[in-house]
């Protein structure tokens, strides 16, 4: 798909730039920027998404753990008495 966009002479010197230093062209770091920009996106709106169900979830059963009990568990992790995950509860 051809696109075109309009980025002010500024910026676009600063493409530029980038591109002279990573010996790239200044299609292929628009590409990239572009590209990460909608996968960082995407991850956030999945998380949005994930977060929102949690709550929908907690609001229905009442089912949770404590910050203190999370904390404790991951405080374990690598230890020699690492724990098992708690368990939720009302």
């Amino acid at each position: 798909m051809a696109t075109s966009i309009k980025i002010d002479d500024a910026l676009k010197d600063r493409v530029r730039g980038l591109a002279e230093q990573r010996r790239r062209s200044v299609h292929w770091i628009m590409k990239e920027a572009i590209r990460e920009y909608v996968e960082r996106e995407e991850a956030r709106e999945s998380f949005k998404q994930e977060a929102i169900a949690s709550w929908e979830k907690y609001q229905v059963d009442n089912r949770h753990l404590s910050g203190a009990e999370v904390q404790g568990w991951l405080d374990s992790w690598g230890t020699d008495k690492e724990s098992e995950p708690p368990q939720c509860h009302d």
